[in-house]
């Protein structure tokens, strides 16, 4: 036995010998060069999508004569924070500021209230136009905003010669827009509803019902309770799809309300010129800082929830 163990340890001692350090310091080698170009990629790609904020940063805190000097490229040369303050007085700041946050809020809470449970209708429900309904959602998608605007606006002015009192300049086409799946992008927003609860097995739908669960409790305790991510999901991109959409506001609500996207355009007319009498690039590079910080802060805040949603709800394409 002792004679066994001893001839099968020498075995093993030449099969280590026998490898090839020499290949696996190649592979070694290959695997760091992949990790390196990998990690360049993605530095550049970062770049690529970082560029436009870097570029606005460094403008904010030019001057004019900066500005109009063809020597300053990145780094200013007589570096200030006037054009903050000047932004923050053309923007009409915090005014404009908080009417854009209750505004958004309020049109991405109806929004996700329809796609919720629009989204849940056409997952759950078979019904007579079900896939003619579904066909039109798409269609809807496809439309650009403007030409839907001129309808909207002919809608609405047959309102208020039923109603009898003002509606168009007010927040309600907006508001019943969003209520009736018309909003900004509520297409979008109900498409990605209706895919997540396309995930859901329909088998707890029907274990809940066999003990007794009505619809409206399949929707809030199962559907619902398994889509919070989703929901976030869903009223993030409506909040700052409704942020971002001045087209509308400008038509139906004809600026009655000051909104930071909407003041950024007085920046093309009334804001102080350089030297040179072109417009000042670094308040309005200030200007625009100014009017996404609410967005950046808030994906901050909420980054893993949001990341999370986004991969339950299928956008990513797994």
């Amino acid at each position: 036995m002792a004679n066994k163990d001893s001839s099968a340890k020498k075995i093993d001692l030449s099969a280590v010998k026998k490898i090839n350090f020499a290949k696996l310091k190649r592979l070694k080698a290959v695997n760091i060069i992949a990790k390196v170009a990998i990690y360049f990629l993605l530095i550049c790609i970062g770049f690529v999508f970082l560029q436009p904020i870097f570029e606005m940063i460094s403008k904010a805190i030019m001057t004019s004569k900066d500005l109009i000097d063809p020597s300053v490229t990145w780094i200013a040369k007589h570096a200030t924070l006037s054009n903050f303050k000047n932004a923050i007085k053309t923007l009409e700041m915090p005014g404009s500021l908080f009417n854009s946050i209750w505004f958004s809020a309020l049109l991405a809470l109806a929004q996700t209230a329809v796609s919720l449970t629009t989204g849940f209708a056409l997952s759950r429900y078979s019904f007579k136009g079900r896939n003619f309904w579904y066909i039109m959602l798409i269609l809807a998608f496809i439309l650009p905003i403007p030409l839907l605007t001129i309808p909207r606006i002919m809608v609405f002015t047959e309102i208020e010669s039923i109603v009898g009192f003002k509606v168009i300049g007010t927040i309600i086409p907006q508001f019943l827009m969003s209520l009736l799946g018309q909003g900004t992008y509520s297409t979008m927003l109900i498409l990605i509803a209706f895919n997540f609860f396309n995930m859901i097995p329909k088998s707890l739908d029907e274990a809940a019902m066999i003990d007794g669960a009505g619809s409206f409790r399949v929707f809030y305790h199962i559907a619902v309770r398994l889509s919070i991510s989703t929901i976030l999901v869903v009223f993030l991109f409506s909040f700052v799809f409704n942020w971002n959409e001045t087209y509308s506001t400008s038509t139906l609500m004809r600026n009655s309300i000051e909104l930071v996207p909407n003041q950024l355009t007085l920046f093309d007319n009334n804001l102080t010129t350089s030297d040179a009498g072109s417009v000042n690039e670094a308040s309005k590079m200030a200007a625009t800082l100014i009017s996404i910080a609410p967005l950046l802060l808030l994906y901050a805040l909420v980054q893993r929830q949001f990341i999370e949603g986004i991969e339950n709800a299928g956008i990513t394409g797994e």
